[in-house]
């Protein structure tokens, strides 16, 4: 049970990136504190930007500010901090191969900065950030469809390349995955939990001994957090949006409400009826307990791991397990990407870049180097899951995960079933609440 850490066995041209720093998402999150916001980042995005600014702690402090597109550059990239340094050393290789100059600018926030400079004819050529602003991006009209081979696609992982579609469209080059999965302290759970139900009763088990405060942690806290209770409400089917005909979600399909939802809803309160879930547990206390030894399990991302091995904690990864009664958590999955804007000065070369740069296996092993993500190119990921048990671990717990819904209606639901969530937890009735969840959501998006 013991975590061994194994160097990944990189290629002479990704061995020179290594001087970057770790630390996504969504980057993604990663975002990753884990309250959903008015402008709808991804909990787990906003989770993995705290974590990112951890290890960033004790560095001179970024400007704010937006970058201003170098105007000597014929290929500009936008990036975070943290993936810059790694995409300078790729970018200027390509400079010197095509013969063009090329920028890469950190950007303090990526989304909003990229939305406004495009709006005036100022952005990048490409930009770097998560799956799931892929729809407000298509909507706004400031992304191009990447044009990918067959053979290039089926390069990737399916669910990493599923991630980049919107409307049947390929709109980037995914690079990382990311979802929840099991962090459990192998000192006090030897074993992995079959069922949630082992799960709850194991943790119990040591509270009543003393050996643990709690029977596990994740993410709720007083506003509530979808991001981590998605799991629950799609173990019977339910979920957040249908989809349409095309197999894409459907923003006029709610199914916050339906029955499916309901049931993984009433999972929750019986978890809460548990002590498994708690309205005080946030994210830093989530990560405290676990790391002081609390706790023998925690619910989280791989942003949560950095503090977990800071304790010297020996820990394990596993998928969240399923429900006796046969009911089976599905996680959101996120995926990092890079896309291509359509206000591009030289679509050409930024085509030419995500389509022969990141698709090769040097330079996905070098950005997992930076972000300690499950690559999306499969290549990559075997051969860090060959080296890595943690990766190998964290791919097998995002199996058959659900790509984080991408179209812009999700900006409609963070805060609504978030807080929905929290109140099933602290004792409401999950139909009721969820039901006025679905209201709120539906006028949302019909605003």
């Amino acid at each position: 049970m013991k975590r061994t850490t194994g160097a990944v066995a990189i290629t002479s041209a990704a061995a020179l990136l290594l001087s970057a720093c770790g630390g996504d998402s969504s980057e993604e999150n990663t975002d990753s504190g884990a309250a959903a916001e008015e402008s709808a980042d991804d909990p787990a995005a906003e989770e993995d930007d705290a974590a990112e600014d951890e290890e960033a702690a004790g560095d001179d402090a970024a400007s704010t500010e937006a970058p201003v597109r170098d105007e000597n550059a014929e290929l500009v990239i936008w990036s975070d901090d943290v993936r810059a340094p790694i995409l300078t050393e790729w970018a200027e290789q390509f400079g010197e191969e095509y013969g063009i100059t090329t920028q890469v600018q950190v950007a303090t926030d990526v989304r909003q900065q990229f939305k406004d400079a495009a709006n005036v004819d100022q952005g990048p050529d490409i930009v770097v950030g998560a799956h799931d602003w892929l729809g407000e991006f298509v909507q706004n009209g400031i992304v191009s469809p990447v044009q990918m081979s067959s053979d290039t696609q089926g390069m990737f992982t399916e669910d990493s390349l599923a991630a980049t579609m919107y409307d049947g469209q390929i709109y980037g080059v995914p690079y990382a995955t990311e979802s929840l999965g099991v962090i459990r302290n192998t000192a006090l759970a030897p074993d992995a939990p079959a069922t949630m139900e082992e799960l709850v009763s194991t943790g119990q088990e040591l509270v009543d001994a003393g050996d643990a405060d709690q029977p596990m942690v994740t993410v709720v806290s007083s506003v509530g957090d979808a991001y981590h209770a998605y799991p629950y409400l799609s173990a019977y089917g339910g979920g957040i949006f249908g989809t349409n005909d095309d197999g894409g979600w459907d923003a006029q399909n709610v199914i916050v409400d339906s029955e499916e939802t309901i049931q993984g809803a009433e999972k929750m309160a019986w978890l809460a009826e548990e002590n498994a879930l708690n309205v005080n547990i946030d994210f830093p206390t989530m990560e405290s307990l676990f790391a002081e030894g609390r706790t023998p399990y925690m619910i989280a991302g791989p942003w949560t791991i950095p503090n977990v091995e800071g304790a010297d904690i020996e820990y394990a990864i596993d998928p969240i397990p399923d429900f006796e009664d046969g009911g089976d958590p599905v996680p959101f999955l996120g995926v990092q990407m890079f896309y291509v804007a359509s206000g591009a000065q030289n679509p050409t070369l930024a085509q030419e870049f995500v389509n022969t740069y990141v698709t090769t296996e040097d330079m996905q092993l070098a950005l997992f180097e930076a972000g300690q993500r499950p690559p999306a190119l499969q290549s990559a990921l075997d051969t860090v899951s060959a080296e890595d048990e943690d990766i190998e671990a964290w791919s097998a717990a995002g199996e058959g995960a659900s790509p984080m819904p991408n179209i812009p209606a999700m900006n409609a639901v963070w805060q609504p079933l978030g807080q929905a969530t929290a109140d099933i937890v602290s004792g409401s009735d999950p139909a009721e609440r969820l039901e006025a969840a679905q209201e709120e959501i539906v006028s949302n998006i019909g605003r």
